[in-house]
């Protein structure tokens, strides 16, 4: 285990959400349309993840520093963490345990809203395959090339109907 680890499991589990909204808090209804506009209309978050939690990507250490069991301990005690703050990040199944860490560490400089009910995810894939951050590891990539298989086929048929 990297000797700073400890310290930094330690750190993660400072920044657990203490306080949680009332369960009978109902948001009223010109609240949560002020939110929705305001989401439709692309205004960004004022903060980061980062800023309502208190812990910043730069105090974690570059992923090649750690080995991939202290990388997976970080992972999940950063994902404990976002739960505690009504987040969630969503990440390909195969994508490596050194891109997994940089993308949840890096999940901390994501401006966002903390929701007082629900859960908002991350997942960073706009369904765009080809240019997808997780490059080959995107969950969409069997669907795009599904789909360009189906299109290649109609064309084929346009092209020749007999």
């Amino acid at each position: 285990m990297h000797p700073y680890l400890p310290h930094l499991l330690a750190d993660i589990k400072a920044a657990h959400r203490t306080e949680q909204p009332l369960p009978e808090h109902v948001e009223s209804f010109e609240d949560h349309m002020k939110d929705v506009e305001n989401w439709i209309a692309g205004d960004e978050a004022p903060h980061t993840l980062g800023y309502w939690c208190g812990l910043k990507k730069e105090d974690f250490p570059p992923a090649e520093q750690l080995c991939d069991k202290d990388k997976l301990l970080v992972c999940a005690a950063l994902n404990k963490m976002m739960f505690s703050w009504n987040i969630g990040i969503d990440l390909p199944e195969k994508l490596p345990v050194p891109l997994k860490y940089d993308f949840i560490v890096g999940a901390l400089n994501e401006k966002t809203a903390i929701p007082k009910a629900g859960m908002l995810h991350f997942d960073f894939c706009s369904g765009n395959a080809p240019d997808c951050v997780f490059k080959e590891y995107c969950s969409c990539l069997k669907y795009w090339n599904e789909s360009d298989n189906d299109i290649s086929d109609s064309e084929k048929e346009i092209e020749n109907p007999y």
